[in-house]
């Protein structure tokens, strides 16, 4: 799903955010929420303080999920 692989670049981006300034991109996105949602999209179980291997996962997983392009 296409909203998948935008939620995915999305919280992907917010814990690069995070992981080099402790800022978070909006309330709702803490940083255990944010590992979770990581977990959800990617299946893989992501402990505290793993923010930028989080976020090279959904990378990953978002790349793999785009369509190949029409020749």
């Amino acid at each position: 799903m296409e909203v998948n692989i935008i939620r995915a670049k999305v919280v992907a981006h917010a814990l690069r955010l995070y992981a080099r300034t402790g800022l978070q991109a909006n309330r709702a996105y803490t940083p255990s929420a944010m590992l979770r949602t990581a977990t959800d999209i990617t299946g893989q179980r992501f402990k505290r303080g793993q923010y930028t291997q989080a976020a090279a996962a959904l990378d990953t997983w978002a790349s793999a999920q785009l369509p190949a392009p029409a020749a």
